[in-house]
């Protein structure tokens, strides 16, 4: 039996209380590749699910069947046929889709119902409600492609999903729908999925995906996922891109969450179903694990406000704790607002600093700059540290120092020399806490 130590468990804890506290209530639309479910996955990410939904999050999952229905089509001895990334469905495919999706329900109305103890499901009660929630019309012919009985969706019945949601029910949707006249289309999960969440206005649009999400430099295996594109840069991004034919493409999956950007939601996640709860890290972490695109960047580096002083004083408390930086109360805060810079992520501060200014010598203080222990080694500090700098040079400064007793070296790395403490300005010399015998650095700008 693993032990769960209150050194970390706690802070951990705290940590991912604000995303508690900010989702209950939000709809997300969920969306799985049926390579998930082929992946015997299933039964895990639904324990995830019902994590979700034990918070108070609205659901509403999609899911995917391709390889399902090749397998079927297989088994059959017929031919899978694609053209422009989607699938040909002729009368036998969609027959093979058909059972498919029965299938596929089964199984996932069957994890939902396993309240099996010493397992996230345990006590845990999912309704599951599906049903012709999806208006569907056919694909017809492109570019002299006949996609027969493929479709794509003319509407969604969001206020019958909204009900379905209001009484607790998970809504579970399949790609598949219906024409007034009653005749059935096979969809995509993804034209689906997307078409839900605008409609629903969800918050949440989420991939569960073949891939780790959309690289920096998309095409070189070396380069690293991109966690946050604003919609401005996936659309740029799209444009240089060549159509998707298969979901391993990068525009694949990035240009329904463009549309699904552009079309009121929030946030939409492409995120990798290979890794064992990646859906959760994805929400309850500041990063997360996929690639997230959003109308505006979530994280935002900005002088701070009156607004921001109980963030700060959290953030900084546990570090004048342990002596890393000199405790700083309430008031002086409040009085010198105005000097500080903070980064935020999502309403929370994950670091600030403050500069005061001397400018009879033309030089200022950088003093309590900080980053929260769950997100050091990402770049933040550096991040602040440049816009204090920034905002030094406006001012007309030319240099600018910092008092350390820990961090000698980081500072150094960044272009820091030490000095004497002789060197500080007057006014800030009669200040110098000799006990303390802090470290001063100096950066020429």
């Amino acid at each position: 039996m693993d032990l769960v130590f209150p050194h970390t468990f706690v802070p951990w804890f705290r940590h991912v209380a604000p995303y508690i506290h900010a989702y209950r209530g939000k709809t997300f639309v969920v969306a799985i590749a049926g390579e998930l479910i082929a992946g015997g996955k299933l039964d895990r990410f639904a324990q995830d699910l019902a994590i979700l939904q034990a918070m108070g999050i609205k659901l509403v999952l999609v899911h995917g069947f391709r390889p399902q229905v090749s397998e079927q089509l297989r088994v059959k001895g017929h031919p899978a046929r694609f053209s422009h990334g989607m699938r040909i469905t002729d009368a036998v495919a969609l027959d093979c889709a058909q059972e498919a999706a029965g299938q596929l329900r089964f199984e996932i109305e069957a994890a939902f119902s396993q309240g099996l103890p010493n397992t996230p499901m345990a006590n845990a009660i999912v309704r599951v409600v599906s049903g012709n929630f999806l208006t569907a019309r056919p694909v017809g012919i492109v570019d002299g492609v006949d996609f027969m009985h493929s479709g794509v969706v003319r509407r969604v019945d969001a206020t019958a999903i909204r009900r379905a949601m209001d009484i607790g029910a998970l809504v579970l949707l399949s790609p598949f729908g219906f024409s007034p006249t009653g005749e059935a289309f096979n969809l995509t999960m993804e034209d689906v999925a997307t078409s839900t969440a605008v409609a629903l206005q969800a918050d949440k649009l989420l991939f569960m995906t073949e891939v780790p999400g959309i690289q920096e430099k998309p095409g070189d295996p070396e380069s690293s996922i991109d966690t946050e594109l604003s919609l401005a840069e996936a659309e740029r991004m799209l444009a240089s891109l060549p159509d998707p034919t298969q979901p391993t493409d990068t525009a694949f999956y990035l240009r329904h969450c463009v549309k699904a950007c552009r079309g009121g939601v929030e946030r939409s996640h492409i995120l990798p179903f290979a890794v064992d709860g990646a859906l959760l890290m994805e929400v309850f972490t500041h990063d997360g694990i996929g690639t997230m695109v959003v109308d505006e960047k979530l994280e935002s580096l900005r002088e701070a406000t009156a607004d921001d002083i109980g963030g700060i004083l959290q953030l900084i408390e546990p570090f004048e704790r342990d002596g890393t930086l000199v405790k700083r109360s309430r008031t002086e805060i409040e009085r010198d607002i105005g000097h500080y810079t903070v980064i935020e992520h999502d309403g929370v501060i994950f670091g600030c600093a403050a500069l005061y200014a001397f400018p009879e010598t033309r030089t200022a203080e950088l003093a309590a700059l900080t980053v929260s222990p769950n997100v050091q080694g990402q770049g933040d500090g550096e991040r602040i540290l440049k816009r204090v700098e920034q905002r030094a040079k406006a001012m007309g400064l030319e240099s600018i120092f910092v008092l350390t007793t820990r961090t000698m070296h980081w500072f150094i790395k960044r272009g820091f020399a030490q000095v004497d403490p002789e060197w500080l300005p007057e006014a800030r010399k009669r200040k110098y806490n000799w006990d303390r015998r802090s470290q001063v650095l100096v950066k020429k700008l």
